[in-house]
């Protein structure tokens, strides 16, 4: 009877011809192991990296900074509120921009105040002291009529996103340069000629850096002794003697758009150097790789290996140089401009206004002339914010 005794505590083996459940190791499953329904799809890579960029707060705001300023430019005579070649009695300050009427009433749209002489003299100076109009208010709004244009070069409109309510009055919300014109105006018409040279001049200078540095980097041998000796004299000769002895042969009486044309291909010649030496080394690194040797293995031919393999490994850089690049041209240009080697009258650029700047005692006297700069800054930040957010987004280390 003791035999027949059975231990209730020790479990019986199971059948083998039966599964057994396991309620106690289904209970210990970690949660974190599930995968999200979201994510059970595989993504692109375009979808990783754009899901990394969004969380770039800096990254969103230069992206967003970056459409605006291409939406400014492409629409810039819709934005500009004034005529931006019209001229006036000469240096104006910025008009005061309030909510507030004269009568003390809050104004849902803004409400421009003029600055006039006013009776009273300067107990020092004994002159007239300026102050705002308050009896000849400007009022503002959205979709106004004003002076007319094309819009998009070829449909003639006369409607601007924002102006005087009354055609017949202006105001100048950044003041006016030396001839009586607005810097406001001016600067949203001069983003196109700054932008425009800005990203033509990127977009040659990487396309001709990223040839020039994958042909080099994976074919070797003479070829590439001979490219880096090219670059490398590029890159050692000093470029603003350079700029300023090639622009200066243009003659004075050449075409706005062949002198566009002539400075755009000096800095062509001068910028693909250092993102050919880039690519150069990311090539090298790439020919290295296990798949790569594979293809040449197989026998697959240098342009094919070169475009579906290195390439697309190239391209994250790329990009991130070309956003970075963008506000070094920018630059370049508003100090070219600025000595006057950029763009020529009648044409509007950034830094074609800062040329008003030279003299210490007219930025003593009329220091709202500096209101160019704010355009540069923007952009200068928000092609910057955008290329360090993507350079995170992009590289997976």
């Amino acid at each position: 009877m003791a035999h027949d005794i059975v231990d209730q505590s020790i479990p019986l083996p199971a059948d083998p011809g039966t599964a057994a459940p396991t309620p106690a190791l289904e209970s210990q499953a970690d949660p974190r192991d599930t995968i999200n329904p979201r994510y059970a799809h595989s993504e692109s890579y375009l979808s990783l990296v754009w899901r990394r960029f969004r969380r770039s707060v800096m990254g969103m705001i230069g992206l967003g900074l970056v459409v605006l300023l291409l939406v400014v430019a492409i629409f810039a005579d819709f934005f500009a509120p004034i005529d931006p070649k019209q001229a006036n009695i000469g240096f104006a300050p910025p008009d005061v921009l309030s909510f507030v009427r004269a009568d003390g009433s809050f104004s849902l749209m803004p409400v421009i105040y003029q600055l006039s002489e006013g009776e009273e003299l300067d107990p020092i100076t004994f002159q007239p002291i300026i102050g705002p109009d308050y009896e000849n208010p400007t009022e503002l709004g959205f979709f106004v009529k004003g002076y007319r244009y094309h819009l998009l070069w070829f449909i003639p409109a006369d409607i601007h996103f924002f102006g005087a309510t009354d055609s017949s009055k202006t105001f100048h919300l950044l003041g006016t340069d030396k001839f009586g014109r607005d810097i406001l105006a001016r600067g949203i018409v001069g983003s196109r000629i700054s932008l425009t040279i800005a990203l033509v001049v990127t977009l040659l200078t990487t396309v001709i850096g990223t040839l020039v540095g994958i042909t080099s980097g994976y074919l070797g041998g003479r070829f590439d002794r001979w490219t880096q000796k090219l670059v490398e004299f590029v890159l050692a000769f000093p470029q603003l003697p350079l700029y300023l002895a090639l622009t200066s042969l243009i003659p004075i009486t050449a075409p706005s758009n062949v002198f566009i044309a002539f400075v755009i291909g000096v800095m062509v010649v001068l910028g693909w150097a250092q993102l050919s030496r880039e690519v150069r080394s990311k090539t090298l690194f790439m020919s290295r790789i296990e798949y790569v040797r594979a293809a040449v293995a197989v026998g697959a031919g240098d342009g094919r290996i070169i475009t579906r393999h290195i390439l697309p490994n190239v391209l994250s850089h790329v990009i991130v140089a070309v956003t970075l690049s963008v506000p070094s041209v920018v630059l370049l240009e508003s100090f070219l401009g600025f000595l006057g080697f950029a763009v020529k009258p009648p044409l509007i650029s950034w830094g074609l206004m800062l040329q008003d700047t030279a003299s210490f005692s007219v930025i003593g006297s009329y220091p709202w002339i500096l209101s160019p700069v704010i355009f540069v800054l923007v952009t200068v930040f928000a092609f910057n914010a955008l290329g360090d957010g993507l350079r995170d987004a992009i590289d997976p280390y």
